[in-house]
């Protein structure tokens, strides 16, 4: 199982490091990987000296993994589940992925971005005022399960669920799925 939580790198560094990176469609993972090293235990109380409050920012920070990380669990202890994603439908990305579904999460979190805003532009255009509870793709042997989360600090995402079709209880997944949506906060 592969599980990825990188928002706090891309904060810092966002499309700044991909141009510099050797190809510009590839994210550097050797200065990923360096800041991951030199943030691994938190500067003390205090900061460096510097005027910014580099100490709170960071701590935030690895709160934010955690509970990206702690919901990317819970949402792949769901039964039947293959793959999870929490993802930005703003820029595409997932902020945070887990799982083997048999394809790549990332490109389907970006795809899946598409869906939410052309549902949400065409809810605002029909002047529906009612919130996503959730979208559901029904393919021949998944179920695909979107949640845009509305909550207080996690406006802006959604929670891609993917489900074996064989395995899995769709309405008890949608049930768990909502009581994980409530609970993250970014």
């Amino acid at each position: 199982m592969r599980v990825s939580s990188r928002p706090q790198w891309w904060r810092r560094h966002g499309s700044d490091a991909d141009a510099a990176s050797p190809t510009a469609a590839e994210p550097d993972l050797d200065q990923f990987e360096q800041w991951i090293r030199a943030d691994a235990d938190p500067p003390p109380a205090g900061g460096d000296g510097d005027g910014e409050d580099d100490t709170r920012r960071t701590a935030e920070e690895y709160d934010d993994m955690s509970s990206l990380d702690d919901a990317l669990q819970q949402l792949l202890a769901i039964d039947g589940a293959t793959g999870a994603a929490i993802v930005d439908y703003a820029s595409g990305m997932a902020l945070a992925q887990g799982g083997n579904p048999s394809f790549d999460l990332g490109i389907a979190a970006a795809g899946n971005s598409n869906v939410v805003r052309a549902k949400l532009a065409t809810m605002r255009d029909l002047g529906v005022t009612d919130e996503i509870d959730d979208i559901l793709i029904t393919l021949t042997s998944q179920y695909h399960l979107i949640n845009v989360l509305d909550a207080r600090g996690a406006n802006g995402l959604f929670i891609y669920l993917v489900l074996n079709k064989a395995t899995a209880n769709l309405a008890l997944a949608r049930h768990k799925l909502k009581a994980i949506a409530a609970q993250i906060t970014i």
